[in-house]
C-alpha cells in the first residue's frame, strides 16, 4: 500500500486574522486560506461592488520586479506584447507563452521606473518565477516580493474612498500607477498602486508591505463606501466583465488567439511590426493572428442563456442538431443581469454573435446565444 501523503498546510495572507474577525467563510484557494464570502453574502457583495466600493484581499497573487537595463527587452522575448515602449507609470496586460504558443499565465506589468513591476496569478507564481529566472535570469534580476500584500479596491465609489486617504490618486486614469502615501490613522503608509482591477469597475490595486497590510485594510474599511468582498463575488464580477480566469478559460494548451485575447498583442510585435515575432512559437501565433486558413479551429466566446437555468463550467455545448461542439469553461447566474451567463470554446463556425447553441444541463438542452463580451458594460476611468 502507498503511504498516506499529508496535505500541505494552507498558507495565510497577512489579512487572515482580519478576515476571521469579520466572520468570513474561509476556503482553500491557490494554496491559501481565502475568504469566499462575508456575512452579507455573495449576491449583496457583488451588487455592493457594482454600486459603491468593495475591498478584496488578493495577497495570494505573486508580485515581483524585473530589474536591469535589459529587463524590458528580456521580458518582451517571452510574450507577444510591447514591453520596450511602455511609458513610465503605464500598465499593460501580458501573456507568458510556452514553446507551443500556449499560455503559461496571464499577468499585469507596470513600468515603475526602478524596474518592471509584475503581478502574476497565485496558483502559477512559483512556476512563473522559476520560468522567468530560467529564461531571462541572465539578462536581468528577477526579484520576488513575498513580503508584500495586495489589496484591490473596486467600484464606482472606490476613488472617493481612496482619495480621502491619499489625495492625488483621483488624477490617475485606467492602467496607470505610481507611488503614493495612504493615511491610516496617524500613520502614512507607502504603497504602489495602479488604477485597474478584475471586476470591470473603476478601482485600484494596491501593493503594500505585509507589515502595513492590516492597517491599510482597516483604514479603507472605515470609509463609508467600503465593504469587504470575497472570492465568490470576485468571480461573478470578472465573469460579467468578460474577463477570463487562468486555469479555467485558458491554459497551456490555449493560444492567445484561441482564447480571444488577440487584442493583447500590439501591432509592433505582429507581422509587419518593427519588432515582429521574437517570442515563443511566434510563427504559429502570428499566423493565427493574421487569420490564415486552417491555423485555428476553436475560439472562446461569451454565451447568454435564453432560459433561466444556470450553466456551470464543464457543461457540454451542442449545436441545435444535438452534435457536441464544445464545453463551458465558466458560468453562473449573473447577479447584475439576473440571467445565466457563461464563456466557453466552440468551433469557429459557431463563434459569431447571434449563433444559437445548446448547453446540456442534467440531460436537458438549455438554449444559449453567442454574444459579445463584456456582458455588463465596463466602467474604467479613462479621463
Amino acid at each position: 500500500m502507498s503511504p498516506l501523503v499529508e496535505p500541505l498546510p494552507l498558507l495565510h495572507t497577512p489579512l487572515h486574522d482580519l478576515h476571521q474577525s469579520l466572520h468570513a467563510r474561509m476556503v482553500p484557494f491557490a494554496g491559501y486560506a481565502m475568504p469566499v464570502q462575508y456575512p452579507m453574502g455573495l449576491m449583496a457583495e457583488h451588487l455592493h461592488t457594482r454600486t459603491a466600493a468593495g475591498l478584496f484581499d488578493v495577497s495570494h497573487m505573486g508580485q515581483l520586479r524585473l530589474v536591469g537595463t535589459d529587463a524590458a527587452a528580456a521580458f518582451e522575448s517571452l510574450m507577444p506584447v510591447d514591453v520596450i515602449d511602455l511609458p513610465l507609470g503605464k500598465q499593460r496586460y501580458g501573456l507568458l507563452l510556452n514553446d507551443d504558443g500556449g499560455i503559461i499565465d496571464d499577468l499585469m506589468f507596470v513600468n515603475r521606473g526602478d524596474g518592471i513591476f509584475v503581478i502574476v496569478n497565485g496558483a502559477c507564481k512559483v512556476g512563473d518565477i522559476a520560468h522567468l529566472q530560467a529564461k531571462i535570469g541572465d539578462r536581468c534580476q528577477v526579484v520576488p516580493l513575498p513580503d508584500h500584500a495586495l489589496l484591490a479596491l473596486q467600484g464606482p465609489q472606490a476613488v472617493c474612498a481612496l482619495s480621502r486617504l491619499s489625495p492625488g490618486v483621483e488624477k490617475l486614469v485606467f492602467m496607470t500607477g505610481g507611488h503614493f502615501k495612504v493615511r491610516a490613522g496617524d500613520e502614512m503608509i507607502d504603497v504602489f498602486l495602479t488604477r485597474s482591477g478584475y471586476t470591470g469597475e473603476d478601482g485600484f490595486e494596491i501593493s503594500v508591505h505585509a507589515s502595513h497590510a492590516v492597517a491599510l485594510a482597516q483604514a479603507l474599511l472605515a470609509q463609508p463606501e467600503v465593504k469587504p468582498i470575497g472570492l465568490g463575488a470576485r468571480n461573478s464580477l470578472r465573469l460579467e466583465a468578460g474577463l477570463p480566469l487562468y486555469g479555467a478559460d485558458m491554459d497551456r494548451d490555449t493560444t492567445p488567439v484561441e482564447a480571444n485575447l488577440h487584442w493583447a498583442m500590439q501591432k509592433v510585435r505582429c507581422t509587419g511590426g518593427v519588432r515582429a515575432g521574437g517570442f515563443p512559437c511566434a510563427a504559429k501565433v502570428l499566423a493565427q493572428y493574421a487569420g490564415q486558413t486552417g491555423t485555428i479551429t476553436t475560439r472562446r466566446v461569451g454565451l447568454l442563456a435564453l432560459d433561466r437555468v444556470p450553466v456551470r463550467e464543464h457543461t457540454p455545448l451542442q449545436d441545435i442538431t444535438g452534435r457536441q461542439i464544445g464545453q463551458v469553461t465558466s458560468g453562473l447566474l449573473s447577479p447584475t443581469l439576473n440571467q445565466p451567463i457563461a464563456m466557453g470554446y466552440v468551433p469557429l463556425e459557431f463563434s459569431m454573435p447571434g449563433t444559437r447553441v445548446n448547453a446540456v444541463v442534467r440531460g436537458k438542452p438549455v438554449r444559449m446565444e453567442v454574444v459579445k463580451t463584456p456582458f455588463v458594460p465596463t466602467r474604467y476611468f479613462r479621463g
